[in-house]
């Protein structure tokens, strides 16, 4: 067991936390029976109570189960952020099924993909998502997609900004298959006994790998409440605190730290839909937020605000996250602010969010932390797994009770993904990092080929595979570039096809990948080549693109 760290474990908490031996859904539950008139969800200056969210989670639980979903049946989730999200989230694990999360980014190829996977029948989608989806009703396992709008849950006379897609009118189409939230609650059925265990399945978040297409990260409701209860403690939060909760839900991070951990201590989320900084500094003024955990872009954002000055947000006493490593005179500028430390912690979403988190009292800049509760993180060779030692740079490798079981439907990739050390499982995170002599662990590079554009994993082999289907792409190659605002973004190096060397334009490629993939995957530099660098063995040589590229 690595113990290095415990010289500087925060000195109020124990080393060890025994969990909970029940559903993610009991801790809603059991606070809407102790706080039934606190509120649970703050959402554009409309409150929710813990009494109300439970009594619509229970009704949407039984409608969803009066449509044929039965224990351990996989639901999709695609929505952004909102009460509608959270209710779906534990309407699906109240109904014994499992929740998978999908990114309101992905589109039509993408959507596929999951349902295929995970052979899900029914799909829980925000308005502005709900024409994306409905159309794979009848051409895939699609059956019925229920479609949430979010204005229906808003305080029609706040003074806030709203995103678009919440002042949108509500949902008025008529198609086959599709069906409104209101109706699924007017429905008025009751759910059946709740038998999900901390061994059952809760929660199959998708991360993409080096192969290609998105896999399923396997999550009990034992791992997923390893990561909503160690953050409470962790950050000594109570039913009295306030979370601003503007990381998407739909991301490992956002659901732990702003949804799950929230509704275990019986706390309250002020949620956003979409980033404002304005609505964001507005918001922790009006409500008295106390933590804020998002990404460092979001946080950098928030502080360059010229008007940031002119709100009270002295209620903050606790700001952190990732994504990225915070930069210096950025944290410099929150400490002199705020009087707080950004606190910098690590995990994916084979984790369920955090293995690694700095302690508040003791945290170092552009660090990953330590390793939290009952984890067990080490340094290893790449290639012979031998473990490394202090300054020594490896894999990061980490067992503990919030790693995936592995991955859906893929045994293969699983057992690659873990190496046995002293007879324990330890998943290996293809994270390049080393740990100092007081046990803190930092990163260093990456093992597996991923792009990181403001937090968001980018995963080149998906983005090749999807860009194949463009009839006048010969050859593609995916690599990252230097951006100033995104720290890296996505830049495709193209062979044409002799048909279109003279029509197709760089505009052309880029309009039809945002029409085919999420946002923040589409490549926003195109460079048309006349070959790509290639081995003997005729394997694409990317690694040499991506020197080239990151030394202009």
């Amino acid at each position: 067991m690595f113990t290095r760290h415990y010289k500087v474990w925060p000195k109020d908490l124990p080393k060890t936390m025994t969990l909970p031996k029940t559903s993610l859904y009991t801790n809603l539950e059991l606070s809407a029976l102790r706080y039934p008139d606190h509120n649970a969800i703050v959402f554009y200056d409309a409150p929710m109570t813990y009494a109300r969210l439970k009594r619509e989670v229970d009704t949407m639980a039984g409608y969803l189960q009066a449509q044929g979903v039965k224990k351990g049946d996989r639901v999709l989730l695609y929505m952004q952020n909102s009460p509608q999200y959270v209710i779906s989230y534990y309407a699906i694990l109240r109904a014994d099924a499992v929740v998978i999360p999908v990114n309101p980014m992905n589109r039509a190829a993408e959507l596929e993909h999951y349902i295929s996977d995970t052979g899900s029948t029914v799909c829980m989608a925000g308005q502005e998502l709900a024409g994306f989806i409905a159309p794979l009703i009848g051409e895939t396992n699609l059956e019925q997609v229920i479609v949430a709008s979010y204005n229906t849950y808003i305080n029609p006379e706040t003074d806030l900004t709203l995103p678009a897609e919440v002042a949108a009118p509500a949902w008025s189409r008529d198609i086959p298959g599709v069906v409104t939230w209101e109706a699924a609650l007017e429905a008025g059925h009751k759910p059946g006994e709740h038998t999900a265990g901390p061994d059952d399945l809760a929660v199959i978040p998708y991360s993409s790998g080096t192969t290609g297409a998105p896999k399923g990260c396997m999550h009990t409701h034992r791992s997923v409440m390893a990561t909503a209860v160690h953050r409470v403690f962790w950050n000594l939060s109570t039913p009295d605190g306030v979370q601003l909760s503007t990381l998407p839900f739909f991301h490992v991070t956002g659901m732990t730290g702003s949804m799950n951990g929230p509704i275990f201590s019986g706390a309250t989320s002020v949620i956003m839909t979409r980033w404002d900084r304005t609505t964001a500094a507005r918001l922790i003024e009006r409500y008295k937020v106390t933590g804020w955990t998002n990404i460092v872009t979001m946080a950098v954002d928030f502080l360059s605000n010229p008007e940031l000055g002119s709100y009270d947000i002295s209620s903050l006493n606790m700001i952190g996250g990732g994504g990225a490593a915070m930069p210096v005179a950025v944290a410099e500028k929150l400490k002199k602010l705020t009087g707080l430390d950004y606190i910098e912690g690590y995990g994916l979403s084979e984790t369920m969010a955090a293995t690694h988190i700095n302690p508040g009292n003791n945290p170092k800049p552009q660090c990953l932390g330590i390793p939290v509760f009952d984890v067990d993180s080490r340094i290893i060779d790449v290639d012979t797994l031998e473990e490394k030692g202090v300054g020594e740079t490896g894999e990061i490798v980490s067992c503990g009770p919030q790693v995936t079981l592995g991955y859906w439907n893929r045994p293969v990739d699983t057992e690659a993904s873990f190496v046995e050390i002293d007879g324990k499982r330890f998943f290996r995170t293809g994270d390049l990092g080393y740990y100092d002599e007081d046990g803190y662990f930092f990163m260093v590079d990456r093992v597996k080929r991923m792009i990181n554009a403001s937090g968001f994993k980018v995963w080149p082999s998906e983005v090749e595979g999807l860009m194949y289907r463009h009839p006048s792409i010969h050859e593609v190659c995916i690599i990252s570039a230097p951006d100033p605002k995104r720290g890296e973004t996505v830049k495709a190096c193209i062979v044409l096809t002799p048909e279109a060397e003279n029509t197709t334009t760089k505009d052309d490629i880029i309009s039809w990948c945002k029409e085919q993939m999420a946002a923040y995957k589409v490549p926003t530099i195109i460079e048309f080549v006349d070959e790509l660098p290639k081995s003997p063995t005729g394997k694409l040589m990317w690694r040499t693109l991506q020197e080239q590229e990151w030394q202009k």
